[in-house]
């Protein structure tokens, strides 16, 4: 058999690559799921970990056929910088990470976390936005998590582990999905919305993480909680809601706007909302957020925000 000359050959690659990125949409459901199992390129991550009563022993108890398991945690998808807990990791660690769980830049990724609340699937949303960051476009989430595949009792589960095969992954790094301090102090100055994506008695003051050095949130930050953006079922609310909470709050869809809670864990489903369900690119995500923030002593923070 002839050989492709090498330019034919990365060509076909770029090809399929944009064509996974071009199928893969922000969100998938069940029964997306089931129809494209064993699809070439389609690797499940699921990412159960403690925010939503998961576990590596959950997974080897039963998980969706052929998944492979990471845990959102534990195995480095974030990490301390500056002294701030739960960071963007440096992305030649990212590299190893995706790549030993056989994620090759080829790859449709669908993200599984739990799928019992608004704290669990931030894991999620957190996971895809990591992505976005490292360039890879053909990234999905499965709406309402594991609860909602599981909740059909003819959905087969597997069980024990499965070791993915190592893959080759390239970063395409994206700094402009990553708003940082500066960018912040900037924000408060032009106006550009800033969202606290914190539950409301933590952006009024009256609690706070236990990281956090002062109470409070961003002068001139709206408040949009967490939980408002999942169902209680475990998925997330659609297009038309997300512009509801937006406006209730003050912000119109066309604004650019900066989301941030505590460490980025929070604000990466304000992220997910605007950006991905809505369809407005025009926001980043605050990763140091309110830990990095209330460390600072020269910077302001407000209390008794919305009141």
């Amino acid at each position: 058999m002839r050989r492709l000359p090498a330019i034919a050959a990365f060509l076909i690659f770029a090809l399929q690559a944009a064509a996974a990125a071009t199928a893969a949409t922000p969100l998938v459901d069940v029964a997306w799921l089931e129809a494209n199992a064993g699809a070439p390129g389609l690797v499940v991550l699921d990412i159960r970990n403690a925010l939503g009563k998961g576990s590596k022993e959950a997974y080897l108890q039963g998980h969706i056929p052929g998944a492979v398991y990471s845990d959102y945690l534990k195995d480095g998808w974030r990490t301390k910088v500056g002294g701030v807990p739960g960071q963007l990791p440096p992305p030649g660690d990212l590299e190893k990470l995706i790549g030993g769980l056989g994620i090759a830049n080829d790859s449709h990724v669908v993200i599984v976390a739990g799928g019992v609340s608004a704290l669990d699937m931030g894991a999620a949303t957190r996971v895809y936005w990591t992505f976005k960051v490292l360039g890879h476009d053909a990234v999905s989430i499965l709406d309402g998590g594991h609860k909602a595949y599981a909740a059909d009792p003819a959905n087969p589960l597997e069980t024990g582990w499965r070791d993915p095969w190592p893959a080759d992954f390239e970063a395409g790094f994206r700094p402009e999905l990553i708003a940082d301090r500066a960018t912040v102090e900037a924000a408060m100055a032009n106006g550009t919305a800033l969202i606290d994506m914190r539950p409301p008695e933590q952006y009024r003051g009256e609690k706070t993480h236990t990281a956090a050095k002062r109470k409070g949130t961003i002068p001139g930050a709206v408040n949009v909680p967490e939980a408002e953006l999942t169902t209680a079922e475990g998925g997330f609310v659609g297009a038309g809601r997300v512009a509801e909470l937006l406006a209730a709050a003050g912000v119109a869809a066309e604004d650019e706007a900066i989301a941030f809670c505590n460490t980025g864990h929070w604000a990466s489903l304000g992220w997910f909302a605007k950006s991905e369900i809505l369809g407005r690119k025009n926001v980043r995500l605050y990763d140091g957020s309110m830990v990095e923030w209330s460390a600072v002593e020269s910077l302001p923070v407000e209390v008794g925000a919305g009141q």
